[in-house]
């Protein structure tokens, strides 16, 4: 999920979603490659977020390395891991009703604000060389709660800066920028740990989150309004659920997602393990593993960047869905570190397709006042449900090692695609 942690006229519960699917298959906008950077407002959080994202992927690749330094386990690297995500489980769906509702310039302003006070207060545990696994764990759960407030709030919040016309392009060029800074600061924190120290990366993290507050703070929008009736944030959940149940584009759409958060991305959650233990490597090997799959991922947000509005959506997801599988598959039994940087780069590729096209799909198909809610059901099935692959991968890792592990949730992430989305002929056919 992109970046850190647009007025639409919420409804209540009164005024339920048109059931069913839709009949009429949407072709998609006609747009111009990199066209969302014509928008002032979107300029500025572009700016802000290529500033802040270089701090988060600095911070996130020194803390999986901190973490494994403090325990030596890789069930805790696992567990820190999901703790960083676990809140959005939890809140994720209340922020979608909330963020339908509240300004979401002021919302996404409050998160990242919440972020930066926990990170600066992790970089004073380190520096002062007091810091434990326990102070870790709670600085994850505290910065995993500001996420989950912040992504349907955020992510619901560019089609107000782009339009839809210019909203696949935007989320591509989102994603670029969330993964071309994981290449750069990844690298670059490998660097710093093995030549500085760890604490330099988490002091940082902390001061690149001010950017971001500044550009929302800069951008020009019309006063928030909101119509929508004052019924209770429970009833506005379920008329989201009814919304995403009864379209099965979106069900498709959510449930593949889901399952390759669960099952392909503790790859990622692993990597340091695969690194020292698999592969024999240090912390630059690491930075340069996290930076490849950046490569893939950055790579792949420009393709669409530049030819998205040419592409059949439905078609490739389910195409680059089940790449990622039998890549992760093809990574678990790989011993050379040339041959894993190249499948890194690869997974970064495939997965990085199959966001930014399950995001613009359901932004796309989602009827406005309902944007926010969809997003939060996708940032629950996404980002929420990644906790539990995070602690199942870390626990299967320790009893039965690395690759198995691996091995397995490559082959479920493929059983899954061929079972799901390439059935959906609803969905295949959406351009």
């Amino acid at each position: 999920m992109e970046g850190r942690v647009g007025q639409q006229q919420p409804v209540g519960a009164a005024s339920e979603p048109q059931r069913g699917d839709s009949p009429t298959i949407k072709a998609p906008p006609r747009t111009v490659a990199f066209g969302a950077l014509r928008h002032a407002n979107f300029r500025l959080f572009f700016g802000g977020m290529v500033i802040s994202l270089l701090g988060m992927w600095m911070h996130r690749v020194a803390l999986s390395w901190l973490v494994l330094e403090l325990t030596d386990s890789p069930f805790y690297v696992g567990l820190v891991d999901a703790l960083t995500f676990l809140p959005v489980l939890f809140f994720s769906l209340y922020a979608g009703a909330l963020a339908d509702r509240v300004s979401k310039r002021r919302m996404v302003m409050a998160t990242q604000t919440g972020a930066m006070v926990l990170a600066s207060a992790l970089a004073a545990f380190v520096l002062t060389d007091t810091v434990t696994i326990w102070h870790v764990i709670v600085v994850a759960a505290g910065i995993g709660t500001a996420m989950a407030f912040d992504i349907p709030a955020r992510q619901s919040f560019i089609v107000e800066m782009v339009g839809k016309e210019d909203l696949t392009n935007a989320i591509a060029l989102n994603s670029s920028a969330f993964n071309g800074t994981r290449v750069v600061g990844s690298a670059i924190a490998g660097l710093l740990i093995a030549g500085v120290g760890i604490a330099i990366c988490f002091v940082i993290n902390g001061v690149t989150y001010l950017p971001m507050i500044a550009a929302l703070a800069l951008m020009r929008l019309p006063p928030h309004t909101t119509s929508a009736e004052r019924s209770s944030a429970w009833s506005n959940i379920k008329a989201g659920f009814r919304y995403v149940v009864s379209e099965s584009r979106v069900r498709g759409v959510i449930v593949n997602i889901a399952l390759l958060s669960v099952f392909g991305l503790p790859v990622l959650t692993l990597l340091p393990v695969v690194a020292r233990d698999v592969l024999g490597l240090g912390a630059v090997a690491y930075g340069t593993m996290m930076s490849a799959v950046g490569v893939g991922a950055v790579s792949g947000a420009l393709s669409i960047a530049a030819f998205g509005h040419r592409l059949h959506r439905g078609r490739l997801l389910a195409r680059s869905s089940f790449a990622f599988g039998l890549i992760v598959v093809l990574f678990a039994l790989t011993r050379s570190y040339p041959l894993a940087l190249g499948l890194l780069a690869l997974i970064g590729f495939a997965f990085l397709t199959t966001t930014v096209l399950s995001n613009t799909l359901l932004q796309t198909i989602a009827p406005d006042e309902l944007r926010g809610r969809v997003i939060a059901f996708y940032a629950f099935a996404f980002v929420g449900f990644a906790p539990f692959g995070g602690l199942l991968g870390g626990a299967a890792a320790e009893r039965f090692g690395t690759t198995p592990t691996l091995l397995v949730g490559g082959a479920v992430c493929v059983a899954g695609v061929l079972l799901g989305v390439r059935r959906s002929a609803a969905l295949r056919e959406t351009r």
